[in-house]
């Protein structure tokens, strides 16, 4: 780790002092466009709960860890139950979405879940992205187009990285709880093309009793050039982690004083993990292609219930994975029909092959394995065609059609003969919209589309449940979700924009696969209905509000009345914030976000609490610098980030353990300061 920090290091530092001296001898003059949530999409997209977010709406708002540039999606919340270095817990429209079931990311194009985890479905671990160089995210909610597929029922989001930097930056930052960080970032600008690098080198304690000693490393070289006249881009991104963990702990614990709220009750848990990934993209006049390879490891030590299964040695067990991804997609439009009513096609094919060689889970004791549960090898692989038209039938009404076919094939060889096994599914997805401009500030959405998320495939194989000899349901891979929305969208120039959405979505199942007990949950369907509404007001030149709201009602049909709630499903969730830029250098930002009571079991008789968190920042720019302070949980407030309702046990007590909420808290408060120098 310490050879490609060093390594990076030194390259980036190169860039940033080859830029400047190129603009020395050559300089550039850009125009520089700057926006948030503000740019005009009457016309444009396809639903009320679509939209982008940009510029200063990303980088002026603080964010204590990098898995909170989802929260840019109105509605979506990101939390932690664990170490700094394990993926984040995300909530949107009433999911509790895990590590990323049910909501798809991508950066630059490429898909960041990763199927058949070692740890938990469609795991989803943004900790590899280094914040300043996302210049755009644009989310979808719902699986009314025809680009999301997998995982992307709830929502989806598509990061983008810069082309370029328009200035080179050297960053030093640190703060509370031994937080340490050192940016570099440059462009190097050539007439065959620009070479953009970054170097992030990361540093955290955190405020926990056990030092949480998360270090972390990030490295980035992305080229953008012209290949026979058409526009490329070739990325190479490199990630390395470890750090130490305290987990979610159980109220009685805290309440006996035998630990505090920061406190830990296995001293053992942590893990490490890297991301490698290199991709690239053409961009033709109608269409893209975009490639990419993954190499993808996880170590994980973790221990939720203490001494509830093996009263002597604790609980503490530990998963791997490791996989190489490979992957290709091409889209495109095709003219069909010019005139006062054009007509489009939209095209596009999608391949991915996972090769998972480590699918591990076994006991532990202080990290040591000592037996084991799961050790599988898994080949997946998923092939996918979609088509629609885009049909302009008069001047202000447009309709969107099509289908997606998704197929999917595995393998798997498992430890236990009787699970080993291959399948193959498929799915058919129609989607449809239809867009009604209502003059030029007002514009109408009704949306329908078939989504699904994909299962671990070890869970289609399975036929005993590890550790018992009972036999089980092997389950489906793809399971099916109906997804619609009335939305309703006001702009007024780009200082006001108002969205309105009604929705309603059903999963067929909710039978999962469970990384930490290596065998499947079953779950009946579900439905989840709701109201969106979400603003942003340009107030004058210098500052912007912004505000979201969303109430949910989720429930499982099926089950006996009394007993239909969904376990984790937040009801209301609101956000809002406040952006200012003065002309004398002087920025300001801050965030304040409402999580409602959640139940956490089927009949609702206990539920998480409410929780209120605000962070804010300022910075000071004066000449080529730039000094920043950020504040995290500012009200210092005691409110749980993430809270569950299950079985453990604590030395001394019952064999069959206590039923208790087990909770994470917000960090306390905690200041960050940094000081960017610019080039």
């Amino acid at each position: 780790m310490r050879i490609l920090s060093n390594f990076l290091l030194s390259s980036i530092l190169g860039l940033s002092l080859g830029a400047v001296a190129h603009e020395d001898h050559a300089p550039v003059l850009e125009e520089i466009v700057i926006y948030g949530r503000a740019v005009p999409l009457i016309g444009t997209v396809e639903s009320a709960s679509e939209g982008q977010v940009a510029f200063d709406d990303l980088r002026l708002p603080p964010l204590l860890r990098a898995g909170e540039l989802v929260e840019a999606v109105p509605g979506m919340v990101a939390t932690q139950h664990s170490g700094t270095g394990k993926a984040n817990q995300y909530f949107l429209r009433g999911f509790n979405l895990d590590h990323g079931t049910d909501f798809a990311a991508t950066l630059d194009g490429v898909p960041l879940n990763l199927r058949t985890h070692g740890h938990g479905q469609g795991y989803l671990d943004m900790n590899f992205i280094i914040p300043e160089l996302v210049e755009t995210t644009w989310y979808r909610k719902g699986p009314y187009a025809l680009a999301v597929g997998d995982f992307s029922s709830a929502g989806s989001v598509d990061f983008r990285y810069a082309d370029r930097l328009d200035q080179s930056v050297i960053e030093l930052e640190g703060g509370s709880h031994t937080y340490r960080r050192i940016l570099a970032a440059g462009t190097l600008k050539r007439d065959a093309g620009d070479l953009t690098g970054a170097v992030d080198v990361t540093h955290y304690d955190g405020p926990w009793k056990k030092s949480e000693n998360s270090n972390q490393l990030k490295g980035y070289l992305g080229y953008t050039t012209h290949v026979l006249g058409v526009p490329a881009r070739v990325e190479l991104h490199a990630f390395d982690s470890t750090w130490d963990a305290t987990d979610q702990i159980p109220e009685r614990a805290v309440a006996s004083g035998l630990i505090s709220r920061l406190g830990h009750l296995d001293p053992d848990l942590g893990g490490e993990s890297d991301r490698y990934q290199l991709s690239t993209t053409f961009d033709f006049e109608r269409w893209q292609l975009n490639a990419w390879v993954i190499r993808a490891n996880l170590k994980l030590h973790s221990n939720f219930t203490y001494q509830l299964d093996n009263s002597a040695g604790g609980d503490e067990f530990t998963q791997e994975d490791g996989r190489h991804v490979f992957g290709l997609i091409a889209t495109g439009t095709t003219s069909l029909i010019s005139g006062q009513q054009p007509l489009d096609l939209e095209w596009g094919v999608e391949a991915r092959h996972d090769d998972i060689h480590k699918l591990a889970l076994y006991p532990s004791r202080a990290r040591t394995a000592i037996g084991s549960v799961r050790d599988d090898d898994v080949t997946e692989t998923s092939v996918a065609a979609l088509a629609g038209v885009h049909w302009k039938l008069t001047e202000n009404l447009s309709a969107r059609f099509g289908a997606r076919i998704d197929h999917y094939r595995w393998d798997v060889l498992a430890l236990n003969p009787l699970n080993s096994g291959e399948g193959a599914e498929t799915q058919v997805s129609p989607k449809a919209t239809v867009a009604w401009r209502l003059g030029n500030n007002f514009e109408a959405y009704l949306n329908y589309g078939r989504g699904m998320h994909s299962n671990d495939v070890r869970g289609a194989e399975l036929r005993h449940q590890p550790g018992s000899a009972d036999p089980v349901e092997p389950l489906e891979v793809l399971v099916t979700s109906e997804g619609s929305e009335i939305g309703l969208r006001f702009e007024r120039d780009k200082r006001v924009n108002v969205t309105l959405a009604f929705f309603r979505l059903e999963l067929d199942s909710e039978l999962v696969f469970v990384g930490d007990a290596g065998g499947t949950e079953a779950k009946s369907g579900s439905v989840r209905h709701g109201l969106e509404v979400g603003g942003f007001w340009q107030v004058n030149d210098w500052l912007s509000a912004h505000a979201n709201y969303t109430w949910t009602h989720a429930h499982h049909p099926d089950e006996p009345p009394g007993f239909r709630y969904i376990p984790g499903s937040i009801r209301t969730s609101a956000s809002g914030g406040l952006n200012a830029q003065f002309d004398s250098g002087v920025a300001a930002s801050v965030r304040v976000r409402y999580l409602g009571k959640a139940p956490l079991v089927e009949d609702a008789s206990v539920e998480a609490r409410s929780s209120v968190l605000i962070n804010a920042g300022m910075s000071l720019r004066r000449g080529n610098i730039e000094y920043r302070v950020d504040a995290f949980n500012l009200t210092n407030r005691h409110d749980y980030d993430i809270a569950y309702y299950y079985t453990s046990r604590l030395e001394g007590e019952p064999l069959d353990g206590v039923d208790d909420v087990h909770f994470h808290p917000l960090e306390p408060r905690s200041i960050r300061a940094a000081v960017r120098f610019l080039f």
